[in-house]
């Protein structure tokens, strides 16, 4: 149980790094923007050409990390990531710009499936749901300390904290390198016969979940991608004052996902916690448009993500517990349907933007209201919703 929990640090402290490293550029975004002279569409654009990237590439990433294992494919996304942000921080042009985001789409893919597929082999059916909830923790502690971290050094230099994710996804590959040992894979449930491609996304099991994944992307994609220049533009707010607002939405999202997740989980089960955390979404993204001072956007904000931050890892626990030995498969296509709707998201919020600021997110509650009606005939592998998890710590 040590080495396990151990093995867990290693893991979740990479992930703290990646998105720490991400989190760091956020605040500086509009100030690109405006060096560039670049409109609404384009930054949409840019966040679409990471999304396609991932999508293209995860159900390949899904398979490579079952057949080549968790350790490499880890290794493998962080120096990816490490070159794209690198990239992105000498880029003068546009073009240097896309292929900064391709490559970070790459990076992603391969990252996720093989963290998840790693946590599901380390874990049992009973300690699974509070990992993922500490997984979820720790990418949103990244963005707690990175948007602030990188608002502060934008002070220096808006190139700055570009460099900065560069080095820190560095340190992270090779603290993977030497730190990380592959796992022995789970085989807590049955193997079934593999069947890979759209036959196996059609079950009945998995379909209505990542159609869920893909909506509630692709409305969260439509006006997250857009929030720093939203507040830019309608209250002029500078880079600080973006960091201040998301970092204050990640304390409270991580603190969400510690306190509360595993024991929502228990009282609710995976489906109507999901169920619950699209309404409460919705609301709170519709709010965004009619909120008009400084400390009601902050309000709003800090609370908005927190529906998001319940939803991902509750519709990743179901995943994994019906997985079996396909961990790698269902995490590659939770990437790639999260793509898909980080694709269309940016890409149409984008264009909306030019057309009023209100827009992205009246797009985003739509989408989320149609996620909420279909969760309603989710009803999910048979004991799924009603499994009640134990502690972590309690585990054999």
């Amino acid at each position: 149980m040590k080495k396990q929990k151990v093995t867990l640090a290693i893991l979740l402290t990479n992930l703290f790094i990646a998105f720490l490293g991400i989190g760091l550029v956020i605040p500086v975004m509009p100030t690109i923007m405006n060096e560039l002279n670049l409109t609404g569409a384009i930054v949409g654009y840019l966040v679409a050409a990471f999304a396609i990237a991932q999508l293209l590439i995860s159900p390949i990433a899904g398979r490579w990390v079952d057949d080549f294992g968790r350790k490499k494919m880890i290794t493998l996304g962080l120096l990816i990531f490490s070159l794209s942000e690198f990239l992105f921080a000498i880029g003068e042009s546009i073009e240097i710009l896309f292929i900064s985001r391709v490559l970070g789409g790459f990076s992603a893919a391969f990252i996720m499936p093989a963290v998840t597929a790693f946590i599901a082999d380390i874990t049992n059916s009973e300690t699974r749901p509070k990992a993922l909830g500490y997984m979820s923790a720790a990418i949103s502690t990244g963005f707690i300390i990175g948007p602030g971290i990188g608002g502060f050094l934008a002070e220096l230099g808006h190139r700055i904290p570009f460099y900065s994710a560069s080095i820190l996804a560095l340190f992270a590959a090779f603290f993977s390198i030497f730190m990380l040992r592959e796992p022995e894979r789970n085989h807590e449930v049955d193997a079934q016969e593999r069947i890979t491609g759209f036959k196996r996304i059609l079950e009945s099991k998995y379909m209505i979940a990542f159609v869920i994944i893909f909506i509630s992307a692709f409305g969260l994609a439509a006006f997250e991608s857009l929030f720093s220049l939203f507040v830019d533009h309608k209250f002029s707010f500078s880079p600080k004052d973006i960091a201040i607002i998301i970092t204050g939405g990640a304390i409270v999202g991580a603190i969400s996902q510690v306190l509360l997740f595993d024991r929502l989980t228990n009282l609710l089960g995976e489906i109507r916690l999901v169920r619950y955390s699209l309404i409460f979404s919705a609301v709170l993204v519709f709010l965004m448009t009619v909120v008009h001072s400084y400390f009601t956007i902050l309000f709003v904000t800090v609370i908005v993500f927190v529906g998001f931050d319940l939803m991902r890892p509750a519709i990743t626990s179901y995943l994994s517990k019906i997985a079996g030995n396909e961990q790698g498969f269902v995490g590659g296509m939770n990437s790639m349907f999260t793509s898909i709707g980080n694709v269309l998201g940016p890409i149409i919020g984008g264009i909306l933007f030019d057309v009023d600021l209100n827009y992205p997110f009246y797009f985003a509650t739509v989408l989320l209201a149609v996620g909420v009606g279909i969760s309603f005939s989710w009803k999910g592998q048979k004991g799924a919703d009603k499994y009640k998890a134990p502690s972590f710590n309690n585990a054999k």
